[in-house]
């Protein structure tokens, strides 16, 4: 079957209000994509780019849901009636995970379009080799690592060969050779099937020298750039990395904090063995420290294990083989160990940011999910509002206060499950891949407050594929390879 015929289409004056909140995610957007276009969109965190790629790919909803103004249209009709020719992946790769079977997931899209039958196993193989995603067709899909669920949803996209591709942070969560292998899958599509391509993406200097036009949304509605990459990056730089755009060739301006030893470690294990599932021990014969005051990066690529460690060490997921033991001054009714500590002996401990932010929401505002830790430790009114209120103005979430929290942008989601954590000031803090989906702005914002925490004596560990991340923190690294022992 030959591939689709790329893809128009038209935005004008554009804007949607998600139900429920006083201001729009989007408004007043107002621009043409011509069939093969490859656009690279951009914007602060909250300026409404995901939910404007929603809105091409036909899935926001309908009055229930929002309040739109405006027009979209793919190929002159209503996105709605173009699903077919659209292919969507997600910030969350969660979302986009349907069938419990790698091969099944991936081929989902395909039969839903009526790709006939014999055809759809060389799609599904094919894209699988096109993002890198080396695993058995019959791998359970729950098994994967977040970055490798990120390739699974993009091959299920790209095996459908759609006229219109919607790519939204799709590098976010993958390591260097991913990122790599990504960039190049979308290349190959785009130029063999000549689609139409929208990405949404921080890494800017990953994708511009791929793409034909820049288009920067205003985080207060409208467009503040639109033209050719090197036209928008020379007249408009400054003025975009002020707004929150990675911007490239400019650096965050943070001092980069030096290596530390390991002489008195907060959390130890040796040798330890950690297991995604009682089948599958993905990394064994571990000698692991965490030291005391400094920050601790795991790093590695996808699938090594660096999630399952960082839950392993925070006491949430129990140890394979081998013990995680605290320092003694931590120790709880349970001991030294965290896995046996009670949820409020964890509250004030150690502190777990997940890899998606949802997982961790609890309540209908911000607000009120900012308070929570500080009321489970019986802090009183004036003190937890002082600390809500400082978090709220220092992440740039204070106009958000009132608003849902599952109705925030990507990067809007990792700040605010951040500052949950912080709320509660543990002695140790983990953070899976805290700087994910965050604008210029937030990134420096987030990683600044980090190095704070790390001054006033707290630990902190991160999961991270982001090397400024790693410079900026400093601290120690415990670097994993891949390692897959079956039990």
């Amino acid at each position: 079957m030959s591939a689709a015929a790329p893809a128009r289409v038209q935005v004008a004056g554009w804007g949607w209000r998600y139900a429920g909140r006083k201001r729009p995610a989007v408004r007043d957007v107002t621009f043409t994509v011509e069939p093969g276009e490859r656009v690279l969109l951009l914007g602060a965190s909250g300026a409404g780019k995901s939910t404007l790629l929603a809105g091409l790919a036909g899935v926001l909803g309908d009055a229930d849901e929002g309040e739109r103004t405006g027009s979209l249209s793919v190929d002159g009709a209503a996105p709605e009636s173009r699903r077919g020719r659209t292919g969507l992946v997600m910030q969350d790769p969660e979302a986009g995970v349907v069938l419990s079977k790698v091969g099944d997931d991936v081929a989902f899209g395909c039969e839903n379009l009526g790709i006939p039958a014999s055809e759809i196993p060389t799609r599904v193989a094919s894209a699988m080799d096109a993002v890198g995603l080396d695993v058995p067709l019959h791998r359970p899909t729950k098994e994967l690592s977040g970055g490798q669920k990120q390739r699974l949803v993009l091959a299920g996209v790209l095996a459908m060969r759609p006229g219109l591709l919607l790519l939204d942070e799709p590098t976010a969560n993958l390591d260097p050779e991913g990122v790599a292998e990504v960039r190049a899958s979308v290349e190959r599509a785009v130029t063999a099937d000549g689609a139409t391509l929208i990405v949404v993406e921080h890494r800017t200097s990953v994708w511009v020298d791929l793409m034909t036009r820049v288009i920067v949304l205003g985080a207060d509605g409208g467009l503040l750039a639109d033209g050719a990459p090197d036209r928008v990056f020379a007249e408009h730089g400054q003025t975009l990395a002020d707004a929150g755009v990675w911007v490239p060739g400019l650096d965050v301006d943070l001092p980069a904090l030096p290596a530390a030893a390991t002489d008195e470690p907060v959390l130890a294990a040796s040798p330890l063995a950690i297991a995604r599932s009682a089948r599958t021990v993905v990394q064994a014969g571990l000698d692991v420290q965490v030291p005391r005051g400094v920050a601790t990066v795991i790093t590695g690529p996808n699938g090594a294990g660096k999630s399952t460690l960082a839950l392993t060490l925070a006491g949430l997921i129990p140890e394979h083989a081998g013990v995680v033991e605290a320092a003694p001054d931590m120790a709880g009714r349970g001991g030294r160990r965290p896995i046996r500590w009670t949820s409020r002996e964890l509250l004030t401990r150690i502190g777990t940011v997940f890899q998606e932010p949802e997982h961790q929401f609890l309540t209908q505002t911000l607000r009120d999910e900012l308070a929570v830790g500080p009321k489970a430790l019986g802090w009183s009114p004036t003190r937890t509002a002082e600390v809500v209120d400082g978090l709220l103005e220092r992440l740039h979430l204070a106009p958000l206060a009132m608003a849902n929290p599952f109705t925030l942008s990507g990067g809007q989601k990792r700040r605010l499950s951040v500052a949950t954590v912080l709320a509660a000031s543990p002695e140790v803090i983990v953070l899976d891949e805290p700087t994910f989906g965050q604008d210029r702005r937030g990134w420096a914002e987030l990683v600044g407050l980090l190095q704070e925490q790390i001054a006033a004596g707290t630990s902190v560990v991160a999961v991270t594929h982001d090397e400024g991340v790693v410079h900026h923190l400093g601290g120690h690294r415990i670097a994993l390879a891949p390692q897959e022992v079956r039990a």
